[in-house]
């Protein structure tokens, strides 16, 4: 709910998936009223849900459950600077997925600075060649036992694309313990046997969590 210039954060948000023009239908699912009011005292379209959800996933599918949809795009809240090419590339994904095998999409990135690499609050994957990925973890992976090999890491940007099973599946089943010991909640689709497809982006947003990370914004 903070100022970014003259609008919110999540209004601008919103605004900003909205003018992407990619979409059937941009919905803000929360269990704010304080940010359901900012929705749609603006004339948007927001949806209060329980809340007892331990993820997005979760949140997300109550809300789509009984519509009828076929790709959902989940785009966080905290990411005003989120931009048309990344979203329709991940949309493409599931265009070029004639036989249906691929269960969400999301976006990585290559990991420029060692701080980030060993720093907890980055997520990193790692994928095989056809970039599917195959685990996230908080910790540094792959593990640098041989550093000259040219191997780098990817940084996990927290946007996804969903078929509606995938979703569905997602909050009907219990975490297991590696998406418990990492709390990264990607990890439960790959624990059930679901494919994702990594797409690199050279997206560069920033996801507002702290003051300082609003400073950043705001200098942006």
């Amino acid at each position: 709910m903070k100022k970014l210039g003259k609008n919110s954060i999540i209004w601008t948000t919103y605004q900003a998936a909205l003018s992407t023009q990619l979409f059937d239908n941009v919905i803000v699912a929360t269990d704010s009223e304080i940010i359901y009011n900012e929705i749609k005292n603006q004339g948007g379209e927001a949806t209060m849900t329980r809340k007892d959800h331990q993820t997005g996933s979760d949140r997300i599918a109550e809300v789509i459950e009984h519509m009828d949809v076929d790709v959902i795009v989940n785009v966080q809240g905290d990411e005003p600077f989120i931009t048309q090419k990344p979203l329709a590339d991940l949309i493409d994904v599931f265009r070029k997925d004639l036989q249906q095998e691929i269960a969400v999409a999301s976006l990585m990135q290559k990991i420029k600075s060692h701080q980030d690499v060993i720093n907890p609050n980055v997520v990193k994957v790692i994928v095989d060649k056809e970039h599917h990925a195959m685990y996230f973890s908080r910790s540094p992976i792959p593990y640098p036992r041989n550093t000259a090999s040219g191997g780098h890491y990817f940084r996990h940007i927290g946007v996804y694309a969903f078929r509606k099973k995938a979703l569905l599946d997602f909050s009907s089943q219990p975490m297991l313990p590696n998406e418990a010991t990492e709390m990264i909640e990607a990890i439960r689709y790959l624990e059930y046997g679901k494919k994702i497809k990594m797409v690199e982006s050279d997206y560069s947003g920033i996801g507002i969590d702290t003051p300082e990370d609003l400073a950043r914004a705001l200098e942006l």
